[in-house]
């Protein structure tokens, strides 16, 4: 007995029939390999469903006028080398005010006790629900710059590290920039495009966009920063955008 799925059942063997709620349609030409049903903290049961198939994409040799330079941010997700933020929603920080409240209200229950554990459940959805707007809002992008651009160039960094920071830490882990690359990179690869990482020591931030002078006093707190080489103003994360593309593009063999 093998694995089937439809759009309100699927059947799986030792089990039987189960209903569910597709998340996506299975496309034509697709086999089902296996199934993996899990249980979060909310209560909610899922089930994954593991597809082989063969894709036939053609690379496509990026136009340097398609290739798109992104910076992180830790307020907005990123900035690209236009100057057009990602204008991250912050879910987290929207919910941060009931979350505290709720948490405040757990804190004050008999922990193992009936209430205790009704409570418990109101906070784990709370943060079940930011984490599925945070990935809607990261698929949807993903799939748009994707569909835009021919190719992405991302630096390559440490998210884990970042997201120990004092300063930095809550932004980072609320942002899920790790996350959004992840999205980023299969969906480019899916459409035989290309997503580039360079490497994290790059001096995007530091380096004069028009004649690559590195300014090595430049502190992060400054964002706006006048070369001494040429004498040029830079805004700090479209600069370092700008940088990033241009390595990108020599990566790429366009420069």
């Amino acid at each position: 007995m093998r694995i089937t799925a439809d759009s309100k059942h699927v059947r799986i063997p030792k089990i039987g029939e189960i209903r569910i709620k597709l998340h996506r349609q299975i496309p034509n030409g697709h086999t089902i390999k296996s199934a993996t049903i899990s249980r979060n903290s909310g209560g909610s049961y899922h089930i994954s469903i593991l597809t082989h198939y063969e894709i036939d994409v053609k690379p496509i040799v990026p136009q340097p006028n398609k290739v798109l330079g992104l910076d992180y941010s830790s307020k907005g997700l990123y900035i690209d080398h236009t100057n057009t933020a990602a204008n991250y929603p912050k879910y987290f920080r929207k919910m941060e005010v009931r979350l505290k409240s709720e948490q405040r209200v757990l804190s004050r229950r008999k922990k193992g006790g009936s209430n205790w554990n009704k409570q418990k459940l109101r906070v784990v959805r709370l943060h079940e629900k930011v984490s599925n707007q945070r990935k809607d809002f990261l698929h949807k992008l993903s799939r748009q710059l994707a569909e835009t651009w021919e190719a992405v160039v991302v630096e390559d960094l440490n998210m884990k590290a970042m997201s120990q920071a004092l300063s930095l830490g809550k932004a980072t882990m609320d942002n899920g920039n790790g996350l959004f690359r992840t999205f980023l990179g299969y969906k480019m690869a899916e459409r035989g495009k290309r997503f580039v990482r360079i490497d994290k020591w790059f001096p995007s931030s530091k380096r004069c966009g028009a004649c690559y002078k590195i300014n090595k006093t430049l502190t992060l707190k400054e964002r706006v920063w006048v070369c001494e080489g040429c004498g040029g103003i830079h805004q700090r994360d479209e600069n370092a955008a700008g940088n990033i593309r241009a390595e990108g593009l020599c990566l790429l063999g366009l420069a």
